[in-house]
């Protein structure tokens, strides 16, 4: 049984579920999974939202979150089977033999103690290293994974260090006890492409420099590409395929692989501008409160009814900050906003219920978007009632009409946010938006944490709306296939200033400025060996400068 370090075999987990006015009930969530990863390999864990990837990735710690249990089949790692290990030796291998990145490093980390403090945590608590010896480890390990200021950034705080920085911090943490297996729980998903690059070339490197076994779990066919040697691809707890990458990715067998394969083929043809600008922005300058700087500079766009302008660039560029300012959340230092052939008020507070309800937004995490305890009738009926004085069952009528138009029906009016689906989470908040009868809606990232399957649906459906209600969408993303299918101008942004701008065809057309070049040539390929050609051509790029 020591041929592979992890061998996992008929493998079904379950959990309890809680219908609304019915008794509770046990269902199976996984179906007898089969999987090995021997020393120094990488298995690639791919698949939709509620595939359970993250859940088969856990258990491989004997570890069910939320409830969810293991219910029968073997786990071996390193020769035992830890479903039959008593707890003290388990809470020894976690943190130490198997340790974990989750996809959110900022939810991870304690904000109120020094990084150092947390990446040697469990090296000294599972006796592996002394305080000094971890910290010179992690140290080494922060080099390695091309941390600046190696020797001092320990001493930061989390909020201290950028997103992809804090990243490679949790990765270093999970290396630090030198442990024999990680599990990367979608590492690169909430990360700007120029900022995936790194994070991903950093892990790469590091699995090769330190010969640990990894399970990367993702939804994003391409990234896996890059850094494993076999991939399993899970659909709601069954396994569908498994084979090495080479196979999956070129000569996938199953007709599910396939789609995950191909998705993303939205065709949008780019509409030419007709009539007046609903949304016109000159000259925007502005500040956060309290500060000194300016983080937005000169930046003038427009938009017109009927049309998306999508507003690209890394963390930090400034995207989610013009939206503030177009909403009134942050009143420019300069430049004024004309909105449908009039000015704006700089300050939320000063504009008409009309500004407001013809000013929408949609924002990235649904799940912290709407109210827990609110049901879809009642947070859809929030802004028909707010606005336009619908109550009873002019309102209920008005909500099953939205709920057709987001293609969810009748069946889910009565249900809590709890009871969705990511991707149905995300089309509740788009009913809602839809609800005010806006001529613009701002979409702030609202499919970076969604699977590509879900997320070419939220897609489709949002052009499809755009049709039917000749509505404005601000598309603020990062992610510049999106971009590509469903933009019709676009603003390039980097450091608060628009580097480029235009129509789609335009901006896509060479020659770029480097950022723009930058950008398009980080977005990841379904191709083996891509990740190490970009980085050759940056070195070479680098040394020819």
């Amino acid at each position: 049984m020591v041929d592979s370090l992890i061998k996992v075999r008929g493998l079904t987990i379950g959990a309890t579920v809680y219908p609304a006015n019915e008794k509770p009930k046990d269902i199976e969530i996984v179906h007898g999974i089969d999987f090995d990863v021997a020393h120094g390999k990488v298995l690639g864990l791919i698949g939709e939202s509620g595939a359970g990837k993250s859940t088969v990735g856990l258990s491989t710690m004997a570890y069910g979150r939320g409830g969810v249990r293991i219910t029968g089949g073997e786990i071996w790692v390193n020769g035992r089977d830890i479903l039959h290990t008593p707890i003290k030796d388990i809470r020894n291998l976690r943190g130490n033999e198997v340790t974990y990145v989750s996809q959110s490093a900022a939810a991870s980390f304690n904000p109120a103690k020094p990084i150092m403090e947390q990446v040697i945590e469990a090296s000294v608590h599972h006796g592996k290293y002394s305080k000094a010896d971890a910290e010179d480890r992690a140290t080494d390990l922060f080099n390695q994974l091309g941390l600046p200021d190696p020797e001092t950034i320990g001493k930061r705080y989390p909020h201290q260090v950028s997103g992809g920085q804090l990243q490679r911090c949790m990765t270093a943490l999970a290396l630090c006890p030198g442990p024999d297996l990680v599990i990367f729980d979608e590492p690169t998903t909430a990360l700007d492409v120029t900022t995936q690059i790194d994070v991903l070339a950093a892990i790469k490197r590091a699995i090769k420099e330190t010969g640990v076994a990894a399970l990367y779990i993702t939804h994003d066919l391409a990234v896996v590409a890059q850094v494993s040697d076999d991939i399993m691809v899970l659909k709601m707890g069954d396994m569908i395929e498994y084979g090495s990458t080479n196979q999956i990715i070129n000569t996938p067998r199953e007709d599910y692989t396939r789609a995950l394969v191909s998705v993303r083929s939205i065709q949008h043809s780019e509409q030419s501008p007709e009539g007046d600008a609903v949304l016109t922005c000159t000259n925007i300058t502005a500040r956060y409160r309290g500060t000194k700087f300016d983080v937005l500079h000169d930046v003038s766009v427009e938009l017109f009814s009927g049309q998306t302008l999508a507003v690209v660039g890394e963390s930090g560029s400034g995207k989610s900050t013009l939206a503030r300012v177009i909403t009134g959340l942050l009143p420019p230092r300069d430049g004024t906003i004309m909105f449908d052939g009039r000015k704006l008020s700089a300050d939320l507070a000063s504009r008409t219920r009309e500004d407001v309800r013809e000013l929408q937004m949609i924002y990235q995490m649904a799940d912290v978007a709407m109210n827990p305890r609110q049901t879809v009738n009642t947070i859809i009926g929030r802004p028909l009632e707010f606005y336009f004085g619908l109550r009873g069952a002019k309102k209920r009528d008005r909500v099953l009409e939205l709920l057709d138009e987001i293609e969810m029906g009748k069946d889910y009016i009565d249900r809590y946010p709890a009871e969705l689906s990511g991707g149905q989470k995300q089309r509740v908040c788009i009913a809602r938006a839809l609800a005010a009868k806006p001529k613009l809606i701002i979409c702030d990232e609202v499919t970076s944490a969604l699977d590509p399957l879900v997320a070419d649906g939220i897609l489709k459906l949002l052009l499809n709306l755009q049709k039917i209600e000749n509505v404005a969408y601000l598309f603020i993303t990062h992610d510049l296939a999106t971009v590509k299918a469903i933009a019709d101008s676009i603003a390039v942004m980097y450091q608060g200033r628009v580097k480029r701008y235009g129509s789609k065809s335009k901006v896509l057309t060479p020659p770029f400025d480097d950022y723009t070049d930058l950008l398009l040539s980080s977005v990841p390929k379904m191709q083996l060996g891509w990740l190490e050609n970009v980085l050759a051509h940056r070195k070479m790029e680098s040394a020819g400068n």
